[in-house]
């Protein structure tokens, strides 16, 4: 019979070929690497039938494809491993994920980290027994019996639509609920490693039990899982909680989850953040705003986050009316630019806030800087004329690329999310706002990638993803565009023609979050800030009391040139000041001794070059003075910005 690959020509097989036949058909490197494959739109195993005029794609392991059917065979393989080392395991879901896999449990006793090593033994067992996937398709009440003893099984399958068929895998001793495809047996896993214990409600919500989410990850060679191990263990040495408690920028405490405390040096790092924050700012023409944290319930109500978001945020009551802390800026921007008329000829107006808000997270979620519930948004909107809006996005693109590169993120992935499942305003208003974001991003010339269904519940939004020195990526920066919310509160601008009309309104973040991008800062630079955004740019150290007048001295004249610089007066030995502030991570170490208090001149230590000898004190204070300043605004556009 004949089949039709992708390109279009067509194969002749035999009349009870399967996906592998074929495979073997175009030829034995491709059967080699053939892992699973897709007849039409169906994705299917290798060893499913194929009939004339079928048309035939295969998959290999080296695709992106392959890569989460590997993952998720391979959490099949750790439920058949749990369920092995623990009898009577229930199991829940476990879904291939971004750079691995998970699946949760439900144990009759605890499963921790110290388990992990002996289920190890058992995953890399069952690897090489090479055990064979296989599907069966079985009706409701059969696939009720099967999974008898498994009730989150159960659950799922009375979930299913009636009538259709449901189809299980086995492989050795496991039997699962799944829709597949899965690799021909569990041999064709090249590396797999478990990584950790976690906890999980049963569908992620409180109402159901707590399950035991154990994570893994699989990779198509032991030299990507190596590397990715080896990346692993870099994150665990730069997690910001750690370096943020030794390095003395914030505390976390029981008495506030959530809600993270910032010592002196935390503020001097957030200062100098905030102080480039508005110098860029300010050169690409927004004004700064600030509007208060509790508002009234009737504004939330009138801007939907009442009906959208309530769940999410905090309450209280004043003079017997309900209100609520903002979990977002927009309503006060919005009642600043409803406060003043307006004319066509102020458009574009371009409004900024550093605004804290407040938003409830479950304390399962909460993680350091990187997921708290109280933070600050370095939040601007743009209100403009409709013919404005593309100029004003791609505005918004130049000017985060540029932040963004100032701290080292040149790589910033783009994708474009579209109208949610529920969301305000009219169809047509939704496509012209996603239109007019397409249309900016194409003007940029940067590539993206649609994300449908995922837009804010008032607009279309463009997310920008960074990625760090361990290649993890991180969503900061958005732009938002809104037409819905002009509507609600009938903002309005005087036009050329002398009649009222609406503004667009553009949502905009570059940062995203003080604290988030804190965290980030901190596990991308290892503590060790670039000059002008370390909280201690410099430290006087003195060899012996008797030359602590001079260390003073040298410390007034570096305050007096903008350093943020302290003495170590401690009567430690110089080796050890030395190793402590190298340990802290401070960019220069000034050491002043008989020598240099009589030459007038610095011992000169860099925490990035070591130790740089004796120069002229005037010399090093003006160094440290250019190490010291904060970079420039408006630099040259990336290529491929509008210019």
């Amino acid at each position: 019979m004949q089949v039709f690959l992708p390109d279009g020509s067509s194969l002749s097989v035999a009349s009870e070929a399967t996906v592998q036949d074929v495979a073997a058909a175009i030829g034995p490197g491709l059967v080699r690497a053939a892992i699973a494959g897709r007849i039409g739109d169906r994705e299917v195993d290798l060893s499913a039938p194929v009939r004339e005029g079928d048309e035939i794609t295969i998959t290999t392991l080296d695709s992106e494809r392959g890569l989460e059917i590997l993952r998720h065979s391979a959490a099949h393989v750790l439920a058949e491993a749990a369920t092995t080392f623990r009898p009577g395991t229930k199991v829940g879901i476990g879904p291939a994920i971004d750079q691995g896999f998970y699946y949760d449990f439900q144990f009759s006793e605890p499963m921790g980290e110290d388990d992990l090593p002996q289920l190890q033994e058992e995953i890399e067992r069952l690897v090489a027994a090479e055990e064979k996937f296989h599907r069966e398709e079985v009706g409701r009440e059969e696939a009720l019996k099967l999974f008898a003893d498994q009730p989150f099984k159960q659950e799922l399958i009375r979930e299913l639509p009636e009538g259709e068929p449901i189809s299980v895998y086995r492989h050795g001793t496991f039997l699962d609920l799944c829709r597949g495809p899965h690799l021909p047996d569990t041999g064709r896993i090249p590396a797999i490693q478990v990584l950790s214990v976690a906890g999980a409600y049963w569908k992620g919500s409180t109402d159901n039990p707590m399950l035991t989410r154990i994570y893994g990850t699989a990779f198509t060679s032991k030299k990507d899982l190596k590397e990715y191990l080896d990346r692993m263990e870099m994150a665990k040495e730069r997690d910001h909680r750690r370096l943020g408690r030794e390095l003395g920028l914030f505390s976390l405490h029981q008495e506030a989850p959530g809600f993270p405390f910032f010592h002196p040096k935390g503020m001097r790092l957030i200062g100098a953040l905030v102080d480039y924050w508005r110098r860029e700012h300010e050169a690409a023409g927004y004004e700064e705003i600030q509007t208060p944290i509790i508002l009234d319930r009737a504004l939330w109500e009138q801007s939907g986050h009442w009906d959208n978001y309530k769940n999410d945020m905090y309450f209280t009551e004043i003079d017997g009316g309900d209100f609520a802390v903002k979990p977002m800026n927009c309503p006060g921007s919005i009642l600043v630019y409803r406060s003043e008329q307006h004319s066509y000829k102020e458009l574009p107006l371009r409004v900024a806030e550093l605004g804290k808000v407040h938003r409830h997270e479950l304390s399962g979620v909460l993680h350091g800087l990187l997921r708290v519930r109280s933070f600050t948004q370095d939040d601007a909107h743009i209100y403009c004329l409709p013919e404005q809006v593309e100029d004003e996005v791609v505005g918004v693109v130049e000017l985060t690329r540029r932040i963004y590169r100032t701290f080292g993120f040149d790589e910033v992935e783009l994708e474009l999310s579209t109208k949610p499942e529920k969301y305000i305003g009219s169809d047509e208003m939704w496509d012209r706002a996603e239109g007019a974001l397409a249309a900016a991003l194409e003007r940029s010339g940067l590539e993206y990638k649609l994300n449908p269904g995922d837009g804010a519940f008032y607009g279309p939004k463009i997310d920008f993803h960074i990625r760090d020195v361990m290649d993890r990526t991180w969503q900061c920066a958005t732009c938002q565009l809104d037409f819905a919310m002009p509507e609600r509160f009938e903002l309005e601008y005087v036009g050329e023609d002398n009649q009222r009309h609406r503004p667009v309104m553009i949502h905009r973040t570059v940062l995203g979050s003080i604290e988030r991008f804190m965290g980030i800062l901190i596990e991308h630079y290892g503590g060790a800030f670039p000059t002008w955004l370390a909280p201690i740019q410099a430290v006087v150290i003195p060899v012996a009391d008797r030359h602590v007048e001079y260390a003073e001295s040298v410390l007034k004249d570096l305050v007096g040139a903008g350093i943020r610089a302290e003495v170590d007066g401690r009567g430690e030995s110089v080796g050890r000041k030395i190793r402590d502030n190298e340990m802290a991570k401070i960019p220069f170490m000034l050491v002043v001794g008989d020598r240099e208090q009589a030459s007038d001149s610095l011992s000169l230590r860099s925490w990035a070059e070591g130790d740089l000898g004796a120069k002229p004190r005037g010399e090093v204070v003006l160094r440290l003075k250019r190490e010291a300043e904060t970079p420039p605004v408006n630099a040259e556009p990336p290529e491929g910005s509008r210019s």
